[in-house]
C-alpha cells in the first residue's frame, strides 16, 4: 500500500466560465452562435452578449466570516457568481440575463476535515445554509439555494481536498478525497503506476468531482454492468453536523442496511462526503467499436434489448434515433445508429464485437466491417463522457463522439440566441419503452408548439441499457422567446415529468434530483421511505443547514 498524498497536481491555466459550460476558450464565438440559430426559425439575429460581472450588481454579503476561519473564505464577486448555479439550461439563461439573485453570501474552501467541521459548526450556530459544491456541473438545481429562512448562504467548495491519498494495489482500491476533478484523479492514479484506473467517465468528467459523483449517484460511460459510481464504492467517509461516518472497507457485507447507501445520492443534504475508498481496475489496452445502421427504430431498440440480455456486456451500447443521429452527424438519411464498443485489459475483443454485430444483423442492422483498435485514452478526450469509443473507430462513431463532447458548448451558444435546447433522461422496463418513446416525442412535441408557438425537435438516444430496460435520454430544441427562456423550459420540463410519471419511468436515471426534479421524485419514492429520509435529515442535520430543499423539504429554523 502506497501513500500518494504528496503527488503533484495538474491544474489548467485556462479559465473556467462562471456563467456557462466548461472553459472560456471553448465557447462558441458570436458568428457561430448566429449560424446555428439560423437553422431554427423564429430566433433573434444576434446573440445575447457574454455577461460581464462588472455590469451586474451582486447583493453585499449578509454575514461576515468568523475571524478564526477568515482565511478559508472568499466574497470575491466572480467566486460568488460561479457558485450561484449549476450548468442546467435554466441556469445558463438566467446568468446570461444577469440574474444572480441566488448568489451565496460567501464561498469557503476547506483544506482539511477539521476545517470543514469548524465551518459546519459555525454555520449551524449562525443559521447559515451550507451547500456542498464540487465541480458545479449540476443540471438539476443541486447547488442553488432557493430559500428556507436562513440568515445567509455559504457555498462549501471542496476543490482544495483533491488528493489520491493511498493506493492498495493488492485489493485494487484507492482512498481518494472528494474534491478531486476527474482528470486530476486519473492523472494521479496514472502517476502511481501499475496501470490502474477508476474508469468512471460521465460527460461532465472534466468539470466534476468524485464527491459530486457519489452525492448524485452519477452515471458513467459504461453502458452495461458498471453504469453508476455506486458500483465502484468500497467505503465512504462523510462529515455531518451530528458526527463523522466512516464505513468499513469490505468487498461485500450482509450486515444490515448499507451505511454507504444512505449517503450515495444524498446530494449534500445529509452530510459532506470528504473521501472514499474506490475500487479500481486495470486500464484497458484492447478496444474495438463499430456503428450499426437501422432503417427502423423499433427494430434497433429490439437489437439493443437483445444485446443487453446477451451477457456480452459491451462497454458502449448507445442507440441514436433518426433525429439524434442526424443532429450528431452520425447519419443523414433517416437511419437510427447503434454505437457498440468493447474493451479489455487482458485479451483481444474482436470476437466479442463480432458476436454483438451478429446479434444486431439478425435483427435488421446494417453491419460494417469492424474498425481497428481505438485511440488510447487521453485526459482531454478519451476519458470523457458517455462514449468509450474514440475517434478513429469509423465515421459514424467519430462524428457522434465529437458531437457529444461539443454539445454542451453548442447548448450555451444556442442559449445566447434564445433557443431552448436541453435534455432530460429516464429509465423504464423494456415492455413500457415503445409507448414511452412515442408519447414523449408526440406529447413533448405538442407541448413545445403550444408553449413556444412553433414546432421543435425531440430526439432520443439510449445511453445505458440493462437486461430489464433502457435509459432513454431525450434532447429538446425549440425557438424560445427572449427573456422567457427559463419559464418556457420550466413548462416543458413539467410536461415531461407528467409523461414519465404516467409510464412509471424514473424522473432521473443519472442526473440526480436536486430541486428541479423534486416534484417527480416526491411522486416516485414510497411514503414510508420519505418518512425515514426526513428522520435521517433531522437526526444528522438537526438545524437544517445542509443543502436545504434537496430531496426533502427544508426543516423549520432553530427555535433557540
Amino acid at each position: 500500500m502506497t501513500d500518494t498524498r504528496h503527488a503533484p497536481r495538474r491544474k489548467s491555466a485556462t479559465a473556467r466560465s462562471w456563467w456557462g459550460w466548461g472553459r472560456t476558450d471553448q465557447a462558441l464565438p458570436d458568428g457561430e452562435c448566429a449560424a446555428l440559430a439560423s437553422l431554427i426559425p423564429g430566433l433573434p439575429a444576434e446573440p445575447l452578449p457574454v455577461p460581464d460581472l462588472g455590469g451586474i450588481d451582486l447583493a453585499p454579503p449578509r454575514i461576515a466570516p468568523p475571524g478564526s476561519l477568515a482565511p478559508l473564505f472568499s466574497h470575491d464577486p466572480e467566486e460568488r457568481a460561479a457558485h450561484t448555479y449549476g450548468k442546467a439550461y435554466r441556469d445558463v439563461v438566467r446568468a446570461l440575463h444577469g440574474d444572480l439573485a441566488a448568489a451565496p453570501d460567501l464561498v469557503a474552501f476547506p483544506r482539511t476535515e477539521t476545517e470543514l467541521v469548524d465551518l459546519l459548526d459555525w454555520a449551524a450556530t449562525a443559521n447559515v445554509a451550507a451547500i456542498p459544491f464540487g465541480g458545479g456541473s449540476s443540471v438539476v438545481g443541486g447547488v442553488e439555494y432557493r430559500g428556507g429562512g436562513h440568515a445567509a448562504v455559504l457555498s462549501l467548495d471542496l476543490s482544495a481536498m483533491d488528493r489520491v491519498l493511498e493506493v492498495d494495489t493488492a485489493s485494487r482500491a484507492a482512498r481518494i478525497q472528494a474534491g478531486v476533478l476527474g482528470p486530476d484523479l486519473e492523472e494521479q492514479l496514472r502517476a502511481h503506476g501499475g496501470g490502474l484506473t477508476l474508469r468512471h467517465f460521465p460527460q461532465s468528467f472534466e468539470f466534476s468531482t468524485l464527491g459530486g459523483w457519489l452525492a448524485t449517484r452519477a452515471g458513467g460511460h459504461y453502458a452495461t454492468l458498471h453504469t453508476h459510481i455506486d458500483d465502484f464504492v468500497e467505503s465512504m467517509r462523510v462529515v455531518t453536523p451530528a458526527g463523522t461516518s466512516e464505513s468499513w472497507r469490505l468487498p461485500g457485507s450482509g450486515a444490515g442496511p448499507s451505511p454507504d447507501r444512505l449517503f450515495l445520492g444524498s446530494e449534500g443534504t445529509l452530510g459532506v462526503i470528504t473521501e472514499a475508498w474506490m475500487r479500481l481496475q486495470d486500464r484497458p489496452v484492447h478496444k474495438a467499436s463499430a456503428a450499426v445502421r437501422f432503417t427502423d427504430f423499433a427494430a434497433a431498440a429490439e437489437a439493443v434489448r437483445a444485446v443487453s440480455q446477451s451477457g456480452l456486456h459491451p462497454a458502449n451500447c448507445r442507440l441514436l434515433d433518426p433525429g439524434e443521429a442526424a443532429l450528431s452527424g452520425a447519419a443523414h438519411h433517416g437511419e437510427s445508429v447503434l454505437v457498440l464498443g468493447v474493451e479489455s485489459a487482458h485479451r483481444p475483443v474482436d470476437g466479442q464485437l463480432a458476436e454483438l454485430l451478429a446479434l444486431a444483423a439478425d435483427l435488421g442492422g446494417s453491419v460494417p466491417a469492424p474498425s481497428g483498435p481505438d485511440a488510447p485514452d487521453t485526459p482531454a478526450t478519451g476519458q470523457s463522457g458517455d462514449g468509450s469509443a474514440a475517434a478513429g473507430s469509423g465515421d459514424a462513431v467519430g462524428a457522434w463522439r465529437s458531437a457529444f463532447l461539443r454539445m454542451p458548448y453548442v447548448r450555451d451558444g444556442l442559449a445566447r440566441m434564445s433557443a431552448i435546447t436541453e435534455t432530460f433522461e429516464t429509465a423504464c422496463t423494456w415492455d413500457r419503452f415503445p409507448a414511452l418513446y412515442e408519447e414523449v416525442r408526440t406529447g413533448i412535441g405538442a407541448a413545445v408548439e403550444e408553449i413556444t408557438g412553433s414546432a421543435g425537435l425531440v430526439n432520443c438516444r439510449l445511453t445505458h441499457v440493462y437486461p430489464d430496460g433502457p435509459a432513454p435520454y431525450f434532447t429538446v430544441i425549440a425557438a424560445g422567446r427572449r427573456g422567457r427562456e427559463a419559464a418556457m423550459w420550466d413548462e416543458i420540463k413539467t410536461a415531461a415529468m407528467e409523461i414519465l410519471a404516467r409510464h412509471g419511468a424514473t424522473v432521473t436515471h443519472h442526473h440526480a434530483v436536486g430541486r428541479d426534479h423534486r416534484p417527480g421524485y416526491d411522486r416516485q419514492r414510497p411514503e414510508p421511505f420519505a418518512l425515514a429520509l426526513r428522520a435521517a435529515k433531522s437526526a444528522l442535520d438537526p438545524r437544517g443547514i445542509l443543502n436545504p430543499g434537496v430531496l426533502v423539504d427544508p426543516l423549520p429554523g432553530p427555535t433557540g
